[in-house]
């Protein structure tokens, strides 16, 4: 199948702002999806609220847009009476890390099989660019107007803390990166976290003066560097981009089966 048999066309032009990075993570992730050679029906989608949660409208395979915060608690309902699907949960700021926090954790402390995708703008962008758990200081939002104090999660320690089994962070600069993180992500056997580092525009670059688009994505092309490289030495403050952490644990849904087995045979 090719990436156009993924989508639903009839929602195109897509209404996200001009400029914003989702975008580019919905053909990262499509191109995953079509290099893995998946069916439609093999894949679900699970959203929450806000402007990452309109990439399940434009996929054409199954989808699930719930509440804010919850999406991993939908999946993981997904998974468990489903195991041999494909779960995949695309997550903003709240979704994941706000009022999804704990969600999020125990999902990854339980390991189960589904890829996370958290898209880290650092702004609530859809409710008017309030700052978010993943700001960080001295952001400019329209609840900071003299400047956030409050620190931000460093989504892949949280992720490798809490006991996720793969890790990877890249941006929207690097498209090549989201495909192949993505797909990767999906392939492995347990918990999946890959954070996209992806552009507002609207309200994180306007406010603080970071530009256009095209300015915010060469941007970070200059503050990012691969794991372990020099530049990472002679600069500590640069974001390092990778494969972070995968490993092979025991996976939830397979426990709980066995689980299930044992309990038949008693």
């Amino acid at each position: 199948m090719a990436v156009k048999d993924y989508i639903r066309e009839r929602f195109f032009p897509h209404l996200w702002c001009p400029g914003c990075g989702h975008g580019i993570v919905l053909n990262g992730l499509l191109r995953a999806i079509e290099k893995l050679g998946l069916s439609k029906n093999e894949i679900v989608m699970v959203t929450g609220i806000g402007c990452s949660a309109r990439i399940a409208g434009y996929v054409d395979f199954h989808t699930l847009h719930t509440i804010h915060g919850r999406a991993l608690a939908f999946a993981t309902g997904v998974k468990l009476s489903r195991p041999e699907l494909k779960v995949i949960v695309p997550m903003g700021d709240g979704d994941a890390l706000a009022i999804g926090g704990n969600h999020f954790i125990h999902a990854a402390r339980r390991n189960i099989d589904m890829t996370a995708i958290v898209m880290n703008n650092r702004i609530y962008g859809m409710t008017g660019g309030q700052f978010s758990p993943l700001s960080g200081c001295g952001v400019i939002a329209t609840t900071s107007p003299y400047a956030n104090i409050d620190n931000d999660f460093d989504v892949v320690e949280l992720s490798k803390a809490a006991g996720a089994t793969f890790v990877a962070r890249t941006t929207t600069y690097h498209v090549k990166e989201i495909s192949d993180f993505i797909r990767k992500a999906i392939l492995h056997e347990g918990f999946s976290v890959v954070e996209i580092l992806t552009q507002c525009p609207t309200y994180f670059g306007r406010k603080n003066k970071e530009g256009e688009a095209a300015d915010m994505l060469r941007r970070y092309k200059e503050i990012t560097t691969p794991i372990g490289s020099d530049a990472k030495k002679e600069n500590p403050d640069l974001i390092e981009r990778g494969i972070f952490l995968q490993k092979e644990n025991p996976e939830y849904c397979s426990e709980y089966n066995a689980i299930i087995q044992q309990a038949m045979k008693g």
